[in-house]
């Protein structure tokens, strides 16, 4: 498979995307939704930020023009109180010479990025960030463990960027 390859200068930055999803409605679901809007907050401009409630086929177009990509996701880890990051790859049914994607109107970040193989050619370099979440109860606000689970999603993506604008550029 062959991922999005760019040559980037000191000048040059790679275009990012960030996904995050959820229900915004329904407690620590909506960490996808809070990290996006922070991001906004910072105005980079090689920066865009999506928040949808479930991650869709229509999404790969977007990552088709990426060279990075971040997944957001409130995940319910047992005793866990740190955010899980994992490089992702395409994988899946959706890859070329697949006549039918193996899902249905929502799919998970390795799917996606497939999907996006299959439709565009290649896929941007991709992370999947898992912010521990205690509370999915609808009208609920974020609980202490989401904030502080945000805030570390919100360095981690700024790492992210940082190094992978260094990587690609050497």
């Amino acid at each position: 498979m062959t991922k999005a390859i760019n040559k980037f200068t000191s000048e040059t930055r790679p275009t990012v995307v960030v996904i995050g999803y959820g229900n915004p409605h329904r407690g620590d679901d909506a960490i996808g939704d809070t990290v996006v809007s922070r991001l906004h907050a910072l105005k980079m401009s090689n920066l865009k930020a999506y928040s949808v409630t479930q991650l869709t086929p229509e999404l790969s177009g977007k990552l088709a023009a990426a060279d990075i990509a971040i997944f957001v996701d409130a995940c319910k880890l047992n005793n866990v109180d740190t955010v899980r990051i994992k490089s992702v790859d395409a994988c899946g049914s959706e890859t070329a010479g697949s006549a039918v994607p193996a899902f249905g109107h929502s799919c998970d970040p390795c799917s996606l990025l497939a999907l996006t193989y299959s439709a565009y050619g290649h896929y941007p370099q991709a992370w999947w960030i898992e912010v521990p979440a205690s509370d999915f109860i609808k009208g609920q606000p974020l609980s202490e463990l989401a904030e502080y689970g945000i805030a570390q999603a919100l360095a981690e993506i700024k790492e992210l960027i940082t190094s992978g604008a260094k990587s690609q550029s050497s």
